[in-house]
């Protein structure tokens, strides 16, 4: 991470930052000697995934949630970047619930739009979602072209986007928007009723039970390694491209995988701990209401702008993901 060592002594607000993503933003940015403050209400993160970082004198936890303005106001104080990872995840999730879905994706991220403005924060770069293509079928996904949000967290995470676009035409606040196309690695939660497809089968494959795949397997995602996500966000915060500034990004590898294939994969590498995980059978169930059938991103964009270079494809994510969840779930 040489070339983002211009972040040394810079402060940056990580939302969402005791999750998944967000612990990992925040550990890659402490290493590169930034002050860090993290913000959580611990909804769907979790205190393990910051307790490393509690004895780190440039790390600050905020518990709070993005709900509360003045929350916002207080977190954004004095920031330099704002990395806002906070959302409640999950298509199926957003179906059962939309309202909570809304109020924190949407009215949460507006009142972190406000308290950012506010506190005059140079840049604030956001999680988008793939998601916001919804029934456009054409692949390889590109930024500009879009179809209709196919559920409730879908259209929060469009709406995230026009209020970004609007913030900077409005009120001259610069963001970056990352559509983060089925992220995994260490620190995804493999519990919990919408548990990500990979760390949910990695935990059944462990326990030796059969993982449930909607619909014949043939269903694609672009799925993408933290280690990329992580170069996407540093990049978005340190590029001089002014070019670069308020757009949205896809935030994937540009190669898709079927839920068959991602299976034979997480069998192949989980075996080398456990032979008999080889032989664990595959149900399939019904399709899932809400899923697009296919996800590929072109990266295009976020090369020709950011200089993006992904540096894990599926597989080398795979096998570093399992030796985490082995080590972990064990």
């Amino acid at each position: 991470m040489e070339s983002f060592t211009q972040l040394k002594n810079k402060k940056v607000l990580v939302t969402g930052g005791a999750g998944f993503i967000g612990s990992n933003l925040c550990q890659a940015l402490l290493n590169l000697d930034v002050k860090v403050t993290c913000l959580d209400n611990f909804a769907t993160g979790h205190q393990p995934n910051i307790t490393p970082f509690l004895s780190n004198p440039n790390f600050t936890l905020i518990t709070g949630d993005i709900r509360d303005l003045e929350v916002c106001n207080t977190a954004c104080k004095d920031q330099d970047f704002v990395l806002h990872q906070a959302a409640l995840g999950s298509v199926p999730r957003s179906i059962a619930d939309p309202i909570t879905s809304n109020a924190v994706n949407v009215s949460g991220f507006l009142n972190m739009l406000v308290a950012a403005r506010d506190a005059k924060v140079k840049r604030f770069i956001y999680a988008a979602s793939s998601s916001t293509y919804g029934d456009h079928e054409a692949l390889p996904k590109v930024e500009e072209t879009i179809g209709k949000p196919l559920s409730p967290y879908a259209i929060t995470k469009y709406v995230n986007e026009l209020y970004a676009e609007n913030f900077f035409t409005t009120y001259g606040l610069n963001t970056i928007g990352l559509r983060y196309f089925n992220v995994f690695g260490r620190r995804q939660d493999p519990n919990g009723a919408y548990a990500a497809v990979i760390p949910l089968f990695v935990k059944q494959f462990i326990n030796h039970q059969s993982p449930v795949i909607n619909g014949d397997g043939s269903y694609s995602r672009d799925f993408t390694y933290i280690d990329n996500v992580v170069q996407m966000n540093l990049l978005a915060i340190t590029t001089q491209n002014k070019q670069a500034l308020n757009q949205v990004y896809n935030t994937a590898v540009g190669d898709r995988t079927t839920l068959v294939q991602l299976t034979d994969l997480l069998k192949k590498y989980l075996s080398k701990y456990d032979p008999k995980i080889a032989q664990v059978n595959i149900v399939h169930g019904p399709n899932r209401i809400g899923d697009i059938p296919h996800s590929l991103a072109s990266v295009d964009k976020a090369k020709r702008l950011l200089d993006y270079n992904p540096t894990h494809g599926i597989a080398q994510g795979i096998e570093e993901a399992v030796d985490w969840y082995w080590e972990n779930l064990k």
